[in-house]
This record gives C-alpha cells, sequence and structure tokens, in this order.
C-alpha cells in the first residue's frame, strides 16, 4: 500500500472514486532523462503492508503521530497496468482511512522504528501478508523489497541478500530501495514471509556536471546498506 497525503487525493462529485493529484517524477526531482522511470508519475510519500484484514504495517516515522495518521491515506492499486497508463484514478475500496495509530516508534536508543496503523474499515479483495513469528533471517538469506521508491507506481527491487545480521533490533541488506520505499517490507525470497521493515539507508542520488540528479551506484559490498527493523518488533502489537 502507499501512504499518500490526503490533499493529494480528490473525491469524485458523485461519489465513484478518487483522482490523485501526482508530480512528474523526473522534472520534479532534477534527475537526468536517462534515470529509469524519468516520464513517470511520483505521490507515495512512504510504504506499507496489510498484515492483518485492517491494519497496516509501516514505518515510524512516517507516522509518528495520531494527528499525522490522520492526515494521510492508504492507496492500494497505485500501480502501472500497461505502457502509457496514467495511474491516477482509483476506487473507493483503494483508498481507506487511519482510525487509530496502534503504536510507532522512530526515535530509538536500538534503533527501532516500525508503526502499526488501524484503518477505517477492512480491506476490500486483499489478503494479509506472512511474516516471520520466530526465529530470526539467516545471516545470507536471499530478499527482496516491493514499495513506492521516490513516490513511484510500486516497484519491486529483489537480488539481494541480507549483508550484517549482528543487530538485535535491525539487519543490514544490499536492497536498492530508494526513499519513499520507507516502512515497506522486506520479504524472505525463500519463504515469502515478512522478515522486516525498510527504515534507513544510502544516499540515493548524485549531483551530475550535467547539472541534473543520477541515481547513487553502490557494489554489493559499498556503501552503507539499508537498514530494516526486524517484524519481531510488531507483533506483540498487532496480536493485541
Amino acid at each position: 500500500v502507499a501512504l499518500v497525503s490526503a490533499s493529494k487525493l480528490q473525491a469524485a462529485a458523485d461519489g465513484s472514486g478518487y483522482t490523485l493529484k501526482a508530480m512528474p517524477y523526473g522534472k520534479s526531482m532534477g534527475l537526468c532523462q536517462r534515470e529509469p522511470f524519468y516520464d513517470q508519475v511520483s505521490a507515495a510519500f512512504c510504504s506499507g503492508s496489510l498484515v492483518a484484514p485492517d491494519v497496516i504495517l509501516t514505518a515510524g516515522h512516517c507516522v509518528r503521530t495520531q494527528q499525522a495518521c490522520g492526515t494521510a491515506k492508504f492507496l492500494f492499486n497505485f500501480s502501472y497496468k500497461s505502457a502509457g497508463d496514467n495511474p491516477v484514478t482509483f476506487a473507493n475500496d483503494d483508498v481507506y482511512s487511519c482510525k487509530e495509530l496502534i503504536h510507532s516508534v522512530s526515535v530509538d536508543p536500538g534503533n527501532l522504528d516500525f508503526a502499526l496503523v488501524k484503518l477505517d474499515r477492512p480491506v476490500v479483495g486483499r489478503n494479509p501478508l506472512a511474516m516471520r513469528t520466530q526465529g530470526r533471517i539467516g545471516d545470507h538469506d536471499p530478499i527482496a523489497v516491493i514499495g513506492y521508491p521516490k513516490g513511484l507506481p510500486v516497484k519491486m527491487a529483489g537480488g539481494a541478500n541480507v549483508r550484517t545480521n549482528i543487530h538485535r533490533n535491525f539487519f543490514v541488506a544490499n536492497l536498492a530501495p530508494y526513499a519513499g520505499n520507507s516502512g515497506r517490507a522486506v520479504f524472505n525470497e525463500n519463504t515469502g514471509e515478512i522478515e522486516g521493515v525498510l527504515v534507513r539507508g544510502e544516499q540515493d542520488f548524485v549531483f551530475t556536471d550535467a547539472g541534473c540528479y543520477v541515481s547513487n551506484v553502490c557494489d554489493n559490498g559499498g556503501c552503507r546498506g539499508e537498514d530494516v527493523t526486524r517484524v519481531q518488533w510488531a507483533l506483540p502489537y498487532l496480536s493485541n
């Protein structure tokens, strides 16, 4: 699910759905035209995942307070269906509001960062995702992330692995997710289960002599890696 500001969604006068106010990605970010997805739209500020019929798991820094949660909308189906598509119209069953911020933490000595949001109603037509409920991910397990990098319609980044697994509250991966993917579930490619929540990472872009930005490219062992809060810390709040 994409987290968008409520102000970006305009309800249809006849109550039939919503229109999304999206920005042109490449131009609004000052990117070089060779950057992937340059001509697509951008609207989301964070990502999330459905983990119960009416509960979203995301990053704590995405929704720090009940007030912040109330100004967000939770948008499903923000994706390209075909080339040249313009994904800015949505049905009522694609759009949900925050009823309650169950728990949020982001300023923590142990670098915990996650939030659970109860929606205004159960999500229609989608099943909650499975999560790891015991133990921890293996030291070099393959992982993938699906989310809304830089607010773009949904993208997948796979072919990654756990890089550092020594921290109690999070692990480090060599994912390439970009900001906007904060809050998105990181999946174990062996089991399909959620292992954690993407929360911190490397600088996304670097400025070039051409006067525009390009993606910051790191090799598998380079840069700082991406931090993923372990899902185990969210489970007690979900069971309540």
